[in-house]
């Protein structure tokens, strides 16, 4: 590739690069764009030295995540949504130097080069999502094909082959751009048909939707909040009410006892039904008029400590099983470095108790009288759904649908709902599984095991969901491999980077020996 004209032309592709790839995700959803906006950054990076492919790839990843993840100020105000953005954004720029630095040991080969940047990109989007204080994986570019023939893909190789694919597609189309840039027609054609065939490949994948061990007559209901906001919670019973009413009008689409279980989002009760005798009354009518058991959405606390909570909850038995969120979300339902976060924003103190995550594999076990068997429900509270490992130990525990609860009301009618849904979309395609993403205020949306959504809700609106969703029990190649494919890039990132450093140093001990005969 031959250098870049100019600083500034570097810099106007690393932000045009962000804002197209930023329009492949939801609610957009334009996913060709991704890919685009890859190629972008890569001829951005072209001729850029270390230093300057730092620069800009943190720019590119800054201007990205500052607009993606803009329902943060919704939630906690603008100072914590800049620091956020700035913060993610300077992985792209780790991203950006290790290519440079790979691009000195395979010069002249575009090929390897294209799969080096693949490699890298994937690399870095896995310890995105690990540090720090447990990782942020929102933005992954998996996330952003989940209307595209690439989301097929997920149930081969999950996130990490999704994501690999747009990045080589991506460098396909910068290689197309380059040569058309020199009138190379030929070669930009051959470059652009390689996208495509890479684009259209996961149409071959077969992605099996059958009942395996029968269907699970659903019911799950958006009962709404007051108001957005983070005080939408603050008359609790009122929302509990809501999703109790929600759970009567289920008996305008079904009669008493037609369904296995009903589904409640998260913080569908934030007063203990456990301890108050009044909220665990109004959940027992509810169960005993629908006729089915319910799996709430609620909190318990300690003295200094909670947990975030799914309870399946029977009619005149109260809690027959319970899962505890396992990762809590810092800065939102812990705080991590209370006193420093507090220079931020006074916003923290709203979190008065710190969540402490719970210690078991997301599974709620559902004893089915019409199928006369105990059903494994695949549970991962809210943001939870973002991270692969939690989703796929759940499903090999024995999660024959996955069930996601969650409460959206705190980001008001931003896109985090939609690019919440997109991930469940994901992970249904990833494991096979019917999934269900309630929220209280939705997006709400019955997802296929094929990605295709069933059935949806709108945004602070109180709605009902009826569906008979098919129980699966085989493991698709994804959750078989589980971490595997993510290994092998990180072992890939790390060959490429070697290499680019004995290439440099072997180039630098070349110039010293022209040196010297001088």
């Amino acid at each position: 590739m031959v250098p870049a004209r100019s600083p500034s032309i570097a810099i106007l592709l690393s932000v045009a690069g962000a804002l197209v790839t930023e329009a492949a995700f939801p609610s957009r959803s334009l996913w060709p764009l991704a890919p685009l906006g890859i190629a972008f950054l890569l001829l951005a990076l072209r001729g850029a030295g270390v230093g300057c492919a730092l620069l800009y790839g943190w720019l590119w990843g800054a201007v990205f995540f500052l607009v993606h993840l803009w329902w943060a100020v919704e939630a906690a105000g603008y100072a914590p949504w800049a620091l956020l953005g700035i913060f993610e954004g300077l992985f792209i720029g780790v991203f950006a130097a290790s290519w440079v630095i790979a691009r000195r040991g395979l010069h002249g080969r575009p090929v390897l080069l294209t799969g080096a940047a693949a490699a890298l990109w994937v690399a870095i989007e896995a310890l995105r999502g690990v540090v720090p204080f447990g990782g942020m994986p929102w933005g992954g570019l998996a996330f952003s094909q989940t209307t595209g023939p690439l989301l097929r893909l997920a149930a081969l190789g999950g996130e990490p082959l999704v994501s690999g694919v747009v990045v080589l597609m991506g460098g396909a189309l910068a290689l197309a751009l380059v040569h058309l840039r020199r009138w190379r027609i030929g070669r930009a054609s051959a470059a652009v048909l390689t996208a495509v065939v890479l684009a259209l490949v996961g149409l071959l994948v077969p992605v099996d939707t059958r009942p395996e061990a029968g269907s699970l007559r659903v019911g799950a209901v958006q009962g709404n909040v007051p108001g957005p906001g983070l005080d939408a919670f603050a008359v609790r019973r009122d929302v509990l009410e809501r999703h109790v009413m929600g759970t009567r009008a289920l008996l305008d689409q079904v009669e008493q006892g037609e369904l296995d279980v009903v589904l409640w989002p998260e913080n569908s009760t934030d007063i203990d039904p456990r301890v108050d005798a009044a909220a665990g009354r109004l959940i027992d009518s509810a169960a005993t008029d629908v006729g089915a058991p319910i799996l709430v959405g609620g909190q318990r606390y300690g003295e200094d400590y909670r947990y975030n909570e799914a309870i399946l909850w029977e009619a005149g038995r109260g809690q027959v099983d319970v899962y505890a969120k396992q990762h809590p979300a810092p800065f939102a339902e812990y705080i991590p470095l209370r006193n420093i976060a507090r220079m931020v924003t006074d916003a923290v103190d709203l979190v008065s108790i710190d969540m402490l995550p719970g210690e078991e594999v997301g599974i709620i076990e559902l004893d089915s009288p019409r199928l006369e068997r105990v059903v494994d429900l695949a549970v991962g509270i809210c943001f939870e759904v973002a991270y692969a490992g939690l989703i796929r130990d759940a499903v090999l525990a024995g999660g024959e649908l996955l069930v996601i609860p969650t409460n959206n009301s705190s980001f008001g009618y931003t896109q985090e709902s939609s690019q919440q849904l997109a991930m469940s979309v994901f992970r249904a395609v990833e494991h096979g599984r019917a999934t269900v993403q309630i929220s209280t205020v939705g997006i709400s949306g019955v997802i296929a095991p094929n990605g295709v959504i069933i059935d949806s809700g709108g945004l602070f609106t109180a709605e009902q969901f009826v569906a008979n969703l098919p129980l699966r029990t085989s493991l698709t190649l994804a959750t078989r491999l589980g971490s595997w494919p993510t290994i092998a890039a990180g072992a890939l990132a790390v060959l490429v980077l070697g290499v680019g450093i004995v290439g440099r140093a072997g180039r630098e001990e070349t110039d010293d020996r022209r040196g010297s005969r001088r």
